[in-house]
């Protein structure tokens, strides 16, 4: 009611068409197309103007732009926005194995989505019936936006009046649906329980109902369907060309108690196919006068229309046995499976057990039997169920092998044997094959491997999983122990590492402390060597310039004598007498005898001073005014 106060709008669907374009503001719905004061409207049709009210920012904000406006796009009226701006609708149409998406204005007509059907589908309109409305069965001139859908719709062909595609038109697509799986959801009408079984499309209604005798214990003949497809009339055709619904279909079953009770059930259920299992009938009624149980008869017939083996009889590699086993599989039970490990036994244990403790895992070892009666059952409906293959990666290393072949079955029994010995080598020999296939569950322990669990295949998902989840408890309790033995270990050998590169690292010191030390002694010895060879030669050049001294003259000499006082460097005086006219050299050589060489020290006068050392050696002493007597001082050099 406010809303129709504020804008005007009284059509339901004008107001959701705004609602949806303002993505359901209602604010700025209002605001788009209320009137504003002192403007005019520019139509983008015609280009013709509109008088209008101004559109003021102060007072209104601007509504959210969509896709197709602009930053400035003029204020028009609700009318001219829906007729402007037609609301799209979405439709997803399934026909047999097609489906087809149709988007259109809520404008057109449920004609219109057929014509484009009919395009699309090459059925005449006058054949296609359209079904899913909500509202029932429409009209073709039915105006879409009358029936107020929402965005995205769901519908599907039906054509009761045509026949089903011939088989050398639809060849390709037959061949895909044999490469397809089959969800059957079956309902045992008597105990009303319900089996979901995956089956190939190349399995035939035979199969099927063998499996389902092996479940529900119902004998073939005695077998009473509710379910299957008019075109489903003989047992030995297969599930792809059968008709059945992809990729699920649901089917009845329940138990015959009599012909005339199964005539009457049919009649009555006009609307609905029963199919009761004949087939064959009369072979089974005499095999079992023979006393051959029906059992034994429908495992050998199923192993015969098995067309290639799980595993070849006599591989030399037991990877390539795994790769055939694991593709073979996959084929007959669908891509939604366990994840074989590809390798031999060992390798497993390897991957599994003899890693750190934090990354270890259970090894569950999957043992296959085609003979079983079993194996179909608890492959499709326990070993490929989603929550079996979810917990099986992520706590499990998963290993298989098939008995089937006698060679294969001796070759596993050696390998048992040998990793987890007599005992278990035997339980798995006794087994009859009625009782695989079989799960054994492994965990490794120090010392050796031990089997905690053989689940048989007589058992249900929920068991299964129930025995699964036990079995991880055991292991995850001895693998913290393992964690924390491990941890322990490691803090000791870190402790170890450490001390052993401390150690070292010590040692290390030491040697470079004794090395150094030994150098320096070297260095020493060394130079203490050079120090008395260079004072031996020196002593030697001083003994020889002491004895090449001429004599020391007397005070009372007829040759004028020069008395020489020398000071050294530690106060000592050196006292000599020379003859006036010995030669500045001689007085060189007394100083040098002494151990002060000239090549060292400076011999210095006081006054004036002067460096004698600088005169020239060869005058005498008399030239050099060294007479009579002079007092002379040494000085190192620098």
């Amino acid at each position: 009611m406010a809303n129709n106060a504020c804008t005007g709008i009284e059509n339901i669907d004008e107001a959701i068409t705004l609602l949806e374009q303002n993505n359901w503001d209602l604010v700025a719905a209002i605001n788009g197309v209320i009137p504003q004061e002192n403007g005019i409207l520019q139509s983008e049709y015609g280009g013709e103007t509109i008088p209008g009210p101004a559109f003021n920012p102060t007072n209104h904000p601007a509504p959210a732009p969509t896709s197709s406006s602009s930053a400035f796009r003029p204020v028009m009226t609700s009318r001219q926005i829906v007729e402007r701006q037609p609301r799209m609708l979405d439709f997803r149409v399934e026909y047999r194995d097609r489906n087809v998406d149709v988007v259109l204005e809520d404008s057109c007509t449920v004609g219109e989505i057929k014509q484009i059907l009919e395009n699309e589908l090459q059925i005449p309109m006058s054949k296609m019936l359209l079904k899913g409305w909500k509202t029932g069965d429409v009209e073709d001139s039915t105006v879409l936006k009358s029936l107020h859908l929402p965005k995205n719709n769901s519908l599907y062909v039906l054509t009761p009046d045509l026949p089903p595609p011939s088989s050398s038109s639809h060849a390709g697509a037959l061949q895909e649906s044999l490469n397809q799986n089959f969800m059957l959801i079956i309902t045992h009408r008597e105990v009303q329980r319900e089996y979901n079984l995956n089956f190939s499309g190349s399995s035939t209604i035979q199969e099927v109902k063998r499996n389902v005798y092996d479940l529900t214990s119902i004998p073939v003949r005695h077998q009473l369907w509710e379910g299957w497809p008019t075109s489903a009339t003989d047992d030995s055709m297969c599930l792809a060309e059968s008709g059945l619904s992809y990729p699920c279909h649901r089917l009845t079953v329940g138990r015959r108690s009599s012909p005339a009770q199964t005539q009457e059930q049919s009649e009555e259920q006009s609307t609905d196919v029963h199919m009761v299992s004949d087939s064959d009938g009369d072979d089974f009624e005499d095999a079992t006068e023979f006393g051959v149980d029906d059992g034994e008869v429908f495992g050998m017939a199923s192993s015969a229309l098995r067309k290639s083996s799980m595993m070849p009889e006599n591989a030399e590699n037991e990877g390539d046995a795994l790769l055939q086993f694991t593709a073979e599989f996959s084929s007959r039970y669908g891509d939604c499976h366990p994840v074989f490990f590809i390798g031999s036994l060992e390798a497993a244990f390897q991957e599994a057990f003899y890693v750190k403790a934090r990354d270890r895992k259970l090894l569950a070892i999957y043992l296959h039997h085609d003979e079983s009666v079993l194996t179909n059952v608890f492959c499709s409906q326990m070993l490929c169920a989603e929550s079996i293959v979810s917990y099986l990666s992520q706590n499990f290393i998963t290993w298989a092998w098939d008995l089937t072949k006698d060679a294969n079955r001796a070759r596993f029994l050696t390998m048992c044997n040998r990793h987890f010995g007599s005992v278990v080598a035997q339980t798995i020999r006794t087994q009859k094959t009625d009782q695989f296939p079989l799960f054994l569950i492994i965990m490794g322990k120090r010392s050796s491997n031990e089997v905690l669990n053989v689940i048989q295949g007589n058992t249900t998902v929920d068991e299964l999983m129930m025995r699964l989840m036990a079995a991880m408890e055991i292991f995850t309790a001895q693998q913290q122990e393992d964690i924390k033995d491990e941890d322990e270990r490691e803090a000791r050998e870190n402790v170890k590492r450490e001390q052993d590169e401390a150690y070292r690292l010590s040692l290390e010191a030491d040697r470079a402390k004794r090395e150094a030390h030994e150098r320096e002694m070297a260095e020493q010895f060394r130079l203490e060597q050079i120090r008395k060879e260079q004072e031996e030669e020196r002593e030697a050049i001083r003994l020889s310039l002491e004895q090449a001294l001429p004599p020391e003259p007397k005070e009372e000499n007829a040759e004028p004598v020069s008395k020489l006082r020398i000071r050294t460097p530690s106060g000592e005086f050196l006292e000599r007498r020379f003859l006036a006219s010995n030669k500045l050299q001689i007085v060189f050589d007394f100083v040098a005898s002494k151990g002060f060489p000239w090549d060292e020290f400076k011999l210095l006068s006081t006054f004036p001073r002067r460096d004698i050392t600088q005169l020239d050696p060869n005058k005498s002493l008399l030239e050099v005014k060294l007479f009579p007597q002079e007092t002379l001082f040494l000085e190192a050099k620098e």
